[in-house]
């Protein structure tokens, strides 16, 4: 795997503008520090900006093949789910997907991927506030269920008793997605009861959804279908 550059920019509520490059290894996830370029070194994000709050996400984080899944980690927890794009392809600055006050220790992980990853990434936010990325790689005509970046549980196991209000899903697999262009979320029976389309970030800027959520319980899958 190449290491490649990833890089993002951040708008805070004190008027500056927090600009981050880190060269990363695509396929392994890894932290996303502020760019020497404006900066004395780089540190984390927590660290440069302890007490303040993000206000907009003025370039998403970026890398030149792939990006997976990004998010804000606060002690070995995602505390906020990023949108991801790829260089060159982002085109609108974005609120955050929640309001907080960073503190020393937050960290900005990324998953720069290779154009060519299959890794499929599911982006869920919840009614109780819990951010959630679940992951999977499919592989030829089969069904796919998604994993908690963080425990390995699956959906269900993980958000039991809340219910998604918002969701994203990143894929470079387009035509290869049987499941609604995206993800479905499957109840305890194996029915449908939700789900979201999945954007190419290397053709489209990743947008969150506020459509297709759905009341979790146990049992609950998030799963992918390809035809290839």
């Amino acid at each position: 795997m190449a290491s490649v550059a990833v890089q993002a920019s951040l708008m805070l509520n004190t008027g500056e503008v927090v600009d981050l490059k880190t060269t990363l290894t695509e396929g392994t996830e890894g932290e996303l520090q502020t760019s020497t370029d404006y900066a004395v070194s780089a540190v984390s994000i927590g660290q440069f900006a302890d007490g303040k709050v993000i206000t907009q996400v003025l370039q998403p984080p970026t890398a030149p093949n792939g990006c997976s899944y990004a998010y804000i980690d606060r002690r070995g927890e995602i505390l906020m789910v990023i949108p991801v794009a790829v260089a060159g392809v982002q085109n609108e600055a974005m609120p955050p997907c929640r309001n907080f006050v960073l503190q020393a220790g937050d960290t900005i992980r990324v998953m720069a991927s290779t154009a060519a990853s299959r890794l499929f990434s599911y982006n869920a936010i919840t009614n109780q506030g819990i951010h959630a990325i679940f992951t999977g790689t499919p592989s030829g005509a089969a069904n796919t269920s998604l994993t908690h970046i963080k425990s390995g549980q699956g959906l269900g196991q993980s958000l039991t008793g809340q219910s998604i209000i918002a969701h994203f899903a990143t894929s470079v697999d387009g035509a290869k997605l049987d499941s609604a262009g995206g993800v479905y979320l499957l109840n305890d029976k194996g029915l449908p009861v939700g789900g979201v389309c999945a954007d190419n970030p290397i053709k489209l800027q990743t947008q969150k959804s506020m459509m297709g959520g759905a009341g979790i319980f146990l049992n609950f899958v998030a799963r992918v279908t390809t035809n290839a």
